[in-house]
């Protein structure tokens, strides 16, 4: 297919690279302009849309998801297929369908997890929202860059699904870090607790694939000075837009509530540039706050 692709940072730049080894003729688009191998470097946005059959976008955030659409959608050929791989808030997810569908576009909300050694390796999984038609269209592209592809629904539910699945994330990584920290200060060797916590009732993704102590585990950002694997501002990202979703419906999410209040005093603090699993050090480190019973 004749592909497009806006958007080639550090997630965005090697799912281009893949799809061009899966065959894709593929025009890339940055505002760094950057050079992804295999992708012809385009130096507009309309250079990544005109005449594609399928156009992929992995954008930062909803404000800068809308301005992009203003700009190619008008631009898009009827019946092409409009993918956007960015993870932002549900109502510039939808606002995003309703613009393409008012073009005679098909449309993929499609935002990702798996983070850049994901992209790299190309094992993401990919939540999509939109109609069937356009998911059939969408997925042997998707089946590409990803290992799992997973329908959640109509336009929008993509977006859903994750940001219901990272404010989980961001809340199971605090309460193991939160495990962890105590630990040490009961004196129990991690190595010993990870052994416990990875079998038992405590077990879950961020202590058995991402543990956030060093030398714990398989390897994580923890070994390597906790360097991002995910950078804990996407974190709070991420966690904002849980919360704006929850306000928005009237939902009572008094952790995700609590976890991005974290988030925000770390990432204001010293943790802006590290990955989201360095609130370990923070609890490590914190003296007791909770007032007692």
């Amino acid at each position: 297919m004749r592909t497009g692709f806006i958007g080639l940072g550090n997630m965005g730049g090697p799912m281009a690279a893949n799809l061009a080894a899966g065959g894709h003729t593929v025009s890339g688009f940055d505002t760094a302009g950057v050079d992804i191998e295999g992708v012809t470097r385009v130096d507009d946005v309309a250079a990544a849309v005109e005449g594609m059959d399928v156009v992929i976008t992995m954008l930062p955030d909803g404000r800068v998801l809308r301005s992009v659409y203003d700009e190619i959608v008008p631009r898009g050929t009827p019946g092409a297929l409009f993918l956007d791989c960015s993870t932002v808030d549900t109502d510039s997810a939808m606002a995003a369908h309703r613009q393409a569908a008012a073009a005679g576009l098909l449309s993929i909300d499609a935002p990702v997890s798996g983070g850049v050694g994901g992209a790299k390796a190309g094992t993401l999984t990919f939540m999509a929202g939109g109609t069937p038609e356009a998911f059939e269209r969408a997925t042997p592209v998707l089946d590409i860059m990803g290992a799992r592809v997973v329908h959640c629904g109509d336009g929008g539910a993509g977006q859903a699904a994750k940001i219901c699945n990272n404010m989980l994330l961001g809340i199971s990584m605090i309460g193991t870090c939160e495990a962890f920290a105590l630990g040490e200060k009961l004196g129990l060797a991690p190595e010993r607790l990870f052994e416990v916590l990875s079998i038992s009732s405590g077990s879950c993704w961020s202590v058995n694939t991402y543990c956030p102590v060093p030398g714990v585990g398989p390897e994580s950002p923890a070994d390597n000075a906790y360097t991002p694997g995910f950078a804990a501002e996407l974190m709070l990202k991420d966690l904002r837009l849980s919360q704006g979703a929850a306000k928005g419906v009237d939902a009572n999410t008094p952790l995700g509530h609590a976890a991005a209040a974290l988030y925000a005093r770390f990432v204001d603090g010293d943790g802006a540039g590290k990955d989201f699993s360095a609130m370990l050090p923070l609890l490590a480190a914190s003296a007791r706050e909770q007032a007692d019973d």
